[in-house]
């Protein structure tokens, strides 16, 4: 038997009476995957910033071979080689990879002048070792967001991590790019380092798990030390929120209208394809492809949120002149980002405040005023089913789930026709995606035009009418019915 580098004891952390973590037990084992699964706010995020020293536990202990600690500090976790590859960036744009990697522990002479090249070289050695396709001299701002993960992931395998603890690793991923993450995670782990990965994908999370720990409400509730092949994703999904779970979600029936939404040989640049689709009233429209196809460009192209070289915008058969965001929201369309941290939500107001911003935009409030706004949200909220003790909570301390839940609210309290959503279920658990699909259906009942952007395959294939292909910014298919398959996206996005 393996000697554990960590084992963590009756783990409890209690905020303001509640509790976040209750006497939770967990073994970290050299050259093992322990998957944490649970749903948003079940306890991942706590314990992770326990392990880290961000957080101080409220009891429990925290055993290092033979040594004993009631808590960690950041510094003592960084000396024990825990690293954290979180599931937000937190990348320099502007610096190069080497750059990045580098970070804080800068190679320089006697004169305190930075040797690039050296860092370029040890970077690119880094890189070949590990067998990934990104130059150590290219700029982070020039890196599909799956080989900035890459960069993320380089970056703590350079400081000779022992713990490397993953969050959501393969959120922002196609089924493609997700498998390169999951034969990069074997070659860490085959080596000796011991990995903590955190995931919402449980078929990502069987293929690769050693151990799998399930947390509920904070408490440790299940622990399967050996992953047989019988084991399954509803298996544990149930055990995540203590009930069954149906295999998956589908979208209700609703009457497909005529066409709200028209795009005319619209092209991004003066180089790119053309692209024309059409989008009818009750309609759930998906747009499949692959990670840097142009799927995002595309409808922020005709969100205004970038800017577009040529085409043609129709919305309810006449034609609109779209060229920033304030444009498409007078035209009664929204966008909820797939960046909900930096592009959706300000994580530092309220959750009121979040989802008053698009209908008060630029309005000036006083501070009576707009606290009657923000307290004015809590029908919304509870329609939702946003999680949260008052509307005046800070956002950020939500959860992940109540957080989209929040993004999508915001563009509820004004009308709209066409609703954009750029991957709507990232990063949020089982029971939250289910609560997401159904404000989905109910919109699309309610005769809202719906554009779906998602990298998740079934999701594409239950809750959308159509699937639209899109590959290095075109379209390059559009299937319906009986051609919705797992196999026919693929075929359509690598041919």
């Amino acid at each position: 038997m393996k000697e554990a580098l960590l084992v963590a004891e009756s783990i409890t952390k209690e905020f303001d009476g509640l509790y976040a973590l209750k006497s939770v037990d967990l073994a970290i084992y050299p050259g093992e995957v322990n998957c944490i699964v649970g749903e948003n706010g079940a306890g991942k995020s706590t314990l992770i910033k326990i392990m880290t020293g961000a957080y101080r536990p409220s009891d429990g202990m925290i055993r290092i071979k033979e040594e004993s600690h009631r808590y960690l500090t950041p510094h003592m976790s960084e000396q024990l080689g825990i690293q954290v590859i979180y599931q937000e960036s937190n990348l320099v744009n502007s610096m190069t990879v080497a750059e990045n990697i580098f970070i804080g522990r800068e190679k320089t002479n006697r004169l305190g002048i930075i040797h690039k090249k050296e860092m370029i070289n040890e970077t690119q050695a880094l890189i070949e070792e590990y067998g990934l396709d990104v130059k150590a001299s290219s700029l982070v701002s020039d890196l599909s967001l799956a080989e900035q993960q890459f960069v993320k992931i380089l970056r703590a395998l350079a400081v000779q991590s022992k713990i490397l603890i993953m969050d959501e690793p393969t959120s922002m991923f196609n089924t493609n790019d997700a498998q390169l993450v999951l034969d990069l995670v074997r070659t860490i782990r085959d080596r000796g380092v011991a990995i903590i990965y955190i995931s919402h994908h449980l078929t990502e999370v069987l293929k690769i798990a050693d151990r799998i720990t399930v947390l509920r409400d904070g408490e440790k509730v299940k622990e399967y030390d050996k992953v047989t092949p019988d084991l399954t994703a509803n298996a544990i999904a149930s055990e995540m929120v203590g009930r069954q779970i149906d295999s998956f979600f589908q979208k209700e029936k609703s009457e497909i209208g005529e066409v709200c939404l028209g795009v005319k040989d619209m092209q991004l640049s003066e180089s790119s394809p053309k692209v024309s689709f059409e989008l009818h009233r009750g309609e759930i429209l998906g747009v499949a492809g692959m990670v840097g196809a142009g799927r995002s460009e595309i409808v922020r192209g005709i969100f205004g949120a970038d800017p577009i070289y040529s085409g043609e915008i129709r919305i309810n058969g006449e034609k609109v002149n779209i060229r920033k965001p304030k444009h498409a929201i007078k035209s009664k369309m929204a966008l909820v980002s797939e960046d909900r941290h930096r592009q959706s939500l300000n994580l530092d107001m309220s959750a009121g405040e979040n989802i008053t911003m698009v209908s008060v935009g630029g309005k000036k409030k006083n501070i009576y005023s707009l606290s009657k706004s923000i307290k004015g949200t809590q029908p919304m909220i509870e329609k939702m089913g946003i999680r949260t003790t008052s509307p005046f909570k800070i956002i950020r301390y939500l959860s992940g789930g109540n957080q989209q839940k929040a993004a999508i609210a915001k563009w509820l309290l004004v009308k709209n026709d066409i609703i954009i959503f750029d991957e709507p279920t990232r990063g949020i658990d089982v029971n939250s995606k289910v609560e997401i699909y159904q404000i989905l259906s109910e919109l699309a009942k309610e005769g809202k035009a719906i554009l779906m952007v998602s990298s998740d395959m079934p999701e594409l294939i239950a809750m959308s009418d159509r699937i639209m292909i899109v590959k290095q910014g075109k379209i390059v298919a559009i299937l319906q019915g009986h051609e919705k398959t797992e196999k026919n996206i693929i075929k359509e996005q690598v041919d």
